[in-house]
């Protein structure tokens, strides 16, 4: 290992407890939706409301879409958050009360075009009350079809838009009107949506914040600012914090990157008078007790309320052994702007009863440094698998541990990370899949349905990452600049012996790879990994160095950082790759490639 602090970013996981919603508070629709949803948000308000649930068995989605028009609506899934590859729903009711809904696709910043050979977004009903157009429709989550856009696990991008009067038929064909500038996108992980609700059903409870108080950002693309903070004394008995928020200053939203809350060691001491409160690293030693357990965190682009599930609440006071905690801010100041004072910080609110389990937060991945984590620059696609295996899983109690939101994260090049559970050393199932991961909107994801690990299970973790949009190698660390392989995931009832494990490569996988020919400190990798010059070739090795070097096991036991090495990554049976298969009911797609072909052709976009 490499003499450094490791500050494990973590970010918190929370759950709504109840399966279906029906009408949350900042819904403003007048129209009630016609059945009960598994999740609900507000688009936009006094404008727009979604409704929708996940058929599991038949890999099938069902919205309710409400807006404030008596014109046409359309509900899409792009695959950037613009037009071009959008897949889009778009209906409307007519004069006679029918309702009318088209699968149309986006092949450019012009009228999307009727998919004439597969329907694949079906209208089920809708109707137009009090102003507002209401419209219900399904579709797979993935059609098979090449002018549709999956549905995939993970954070889905929806574009949505209005008119304000219905399309013009023209020899029976609906021609739509430009809509101008009503026109919205929103980032939605549709599969694993937490439902945050609003912080009203919080009033009257007790609550602490744990807040800055006008703090001058520093003009630096990149700051880290820690603060300790300690338990308020008026909690005397142990409670248990059934919600979070989030306290994000307005002014500073364009450069406050997350915030996270490390609990300190039990043995931690500081002077109560004189907490330590600065740049993460001046601190140095002062937070090493309090740099690897988290207790909650928010991150760019996600919900500022966040509740705990019913059964399950996080300690605070009292008895809880916890005293001291670490509030990190990480400031992404990329104009480097001076002048900027900052309150930002987290509240905490109390319940009065304490619920049957403490709440928990384990982290999988990649160390966050350089000697886990080098991307070379235009490279598409590589992959970094990390293994927790028995060794560190055997803490698990043998009644197990219930897992119920995962919260994956890595920085600007990262394109997909995933968990598998590993049993008797074959794959069983995902743990969680973000197939579709956005660094801008960093969500808490509620799993569909709550998983528990038992004693031994192993959990094999991958990260994704492109850089064809960069020059130079990009190396593991906490700037936005830099990358992170993380997936943490909150659970019940809490270990006291278990908080992380994750992986680097070897002392002895530099020696190798660097042929001895530098010495192996932290820095000199460093300097070896920005010198390389990398060529197409150099690159497919790269792969082939992270897929069989020996690899260094990192994990703690609740009191100490515990670090193994282990020969190489350990291997296990896959199950069988994804493969998009659509009902025998449903309309085929067997033409599919000619028919868009002959499309494309008839509207002179190929030749």
């Amino acid at each position: 290992m490499y003499t450094h602090i490791v500050w494990f970013s973590f970010f918190s996981f929370v759950i709504l407890s109840a399966d279906v919603v029906q009408q949350l508070n900042a819904i403003s629709s007048p129209i009630p939706p016609y059945t009960n949803y598994t999740y609900a948000t507000e688009l936009q308000p006094n404008l727009a409301d979604l409704w929708w649930s996940i058929d599991d068995l038949r890999k099938e989605i069902t919205f309710e879409f409400h807006m404030n028009t008596t014109g046409w609506i359309a509900l899409g899934i792009s695959p950037a958050g613009g037009m071009i590859g959008a897949d889009i729903g778009l209906g409307w009711i007519d004069q006679s009360g029918q309702l009318h809904f088209e699968d149309r696709y986006a092949y450019g910043f012009y009228q999307p075009m009727v998919d004439n050979t597969t329907q694949d977004w079906f209208g089920l009903q809708g109707r137009e009350v009090n102003g507002w157009t209401a419209i219900q429709f399904k579709r797979l989550l993935d059609t098979c079809d090449i002018m549709d856009y999956p549905i995939k696990s993970g954070t889905n991008i929806v574009i949505y838009a209005y008119s304000l009067e219905d399309p013009v038929i023209i020899d029976g064909k609906a021609t739509i009107r430009y809509h101008g500038d009503r026109r919205y996108t929103r980032a939605i992980p549709l599969q694993s949506y937490a439902n945050p609700p609003p912080e009203s059903k919080f009033s009257g409870l007790d609550y602490f914040d744990f807040q800055l108080r006008n703090y001058s950002v520093p003009p630096n693309e990149t700051t880290y600012h820690c603060t300790v903070y300690k338990i308020p004394a008026r909690f005397p008995k142990r409670r248990h914090a059934v919600a979070h928020k989030a306290i994000i200053d307005p002014a500073n939203i364009d450069i406050v990157h997350h915030m996270l809350m490390y609990e300190c060691n039990p043995s931690a001491v500081f002077d109560d008078k004189s907490l330590p409160s600065g740049i993460c690293d001046d601190l140095g030693e002062a937070l090493m007790p309090c740099s690897s357990n988290i207790a909650t965190g928010w991150a760019v682009g996600g919900d500022y309320i966040n509740e705990f599930p019913e059964v399950a609440g996080y300690p605070v006071g009292g008895d809880f052994e916890i005293k001291y905690y670490v509030i990190q801010m990480h400031y992404n100041n990329i104009h480097q702007m001076s002048n900027r004072t900052d309150s930002s910080g987290m509240r905490f609110y109390l319940g009065n009863q304490l619920r049957q389990y403490d709440i928990g937060y384990l982290t999988l991945g990649q160390d966050s440094d350089a000697t886990a984590i080098a991307i070379p620059p235009h490279d598409d696609r590589l992959v970094i698998d990390s293994y927790c295996p028995t060794l560190v899983t055997q803490n698990i109690p043998p009644t197990g541990i219930t897992v119920v939101a995962a919260f994956p994260h890595t920085h600007l090049q990262g394109r997909t990370v995933w968990t598998k559970i590993v049993r008797n050393n074959k794959a069983v199932q995902y743990l969680f899949n973000a197939d579709a991961y956005t660094f801008n909107y960093q969500f808490q994801n509620r799993l569909p349905q709550p998983i528990t690990l038992y004693p031994g299970d192993e959990l094999a973790t991958r990260c994704i990452y492109s850089t064809t949009n960069k020059s130079d190698v990009t190396l593991g660390g906490e700037a936005t600049r830099n990358e992170m392989c993380l997936h943490m995931f909150t659970y019940y009832p809490r270990m006291n012996n278990l908080h992380v494990c994750s992986m680097a490569n070897s002392r002895e996988a530099w020696a190798q790879v660097t042929n001895n020919s530098i010495p192996l400190d932290y820095n000199s990798i460093v300097k070896w990994l920005t010198d390389r010059q990398w060529t197409t070739q150099s690159i497919v090795d790269w792969q082939t160095f992270y897929n069989s070097t020996s690899k260094t096991l990192i994990y703690d036991n609740g009191d100490k950082i515990i670090v193994v090495d282990l020969p190489k990554l350990p291997t296990y049976e896959d199950f069988e790759p994804y493969q998009c298969k659509k009902n025998a009911t449903d309309a085929g797609t067997s033409s599919r490639p000619f028919e868009l072909h002959r499309l494309l052709k008839m509207m002179k976009m190929i030749p």
